[in-house]
């Protein structure tokens, strides 16, 4: 067992101590010394009493992890566009379906993080996610084809995921 030291006692989670620190000063809108006694009191508090939740802060790659944000922030932003001239068209143009996406690693933290991203792509909805199926439920608002999209959401968002959390992929599974 790791010794733990009184920096890592006070910090259990540094991220999400500098992350609390970063939201309370922006949600203060103030850099006064009031703000940011109090925001450090909270980098230190709320990490402490959110220990228990947080089993372990899993190795990422920053890299791939802002690369991804990137991708998924300029897909919202088309996707909006797409939608608003979807909906604000003929509705006789929509084609909306379901479709299941295939998942390429067991990992919780990649497919759950691969259906939120799904969620907040407008256009469309992720449903669930079936670990035992190993894929992903999805609605669509509007639908051609749906082995593109499928293609489109592993590439984009699935295998970026998987370079993020470094995963080896599921057995049995060929990456697509």
């Amino acid at each position: 067992m790791q010794k733990l030291t009184l920096l890592n006692r006070c910090f259990p989670h540094p991220f999400v101590s500098f992350l609390v620190f970063l939201s309370w000063l922006m949600l203060a809108n103030s850099i006064h010394i009031a703000s940011l006694i109090f925001a450090c009191l909270l980098a230190v508090i709320i990490p402490l009493l959110v220990r228990p939740f947080i089993a372990h802060t899993p190795r990422i790659n920053w890299t791939a992890a802002i690369k991804l944000f990137f991708v998924v922030l300029w897909d919202i932003v088309i996707s909006n566009f797409r939608v608003a001239r979807m909906v604000l068209g003929p509705i006789d143009n929509l084609c909306p379906k379901w479709y299941r996406v295939p998942l390429d690693t067991e990992h919780e933290q990649v497919n759950t993080l691969l259906a939120m991203i799904i969620t907040t792509t407008p256009g469309t909805v992720s449903a669930g996610i079936d670990q035992e199926r190993g894929d992903i439920l999805v609605h669509a608002l509007s639908c051609d084809d749906t082995e593109l999209d499928i293609q489109e959401i592993k590439k984009r968002y699935e295998m970026p995921l998987i370079k993020v959390f470094n995963v080896k992929i599921a057995e049995g599974v060929t990456p697509t």
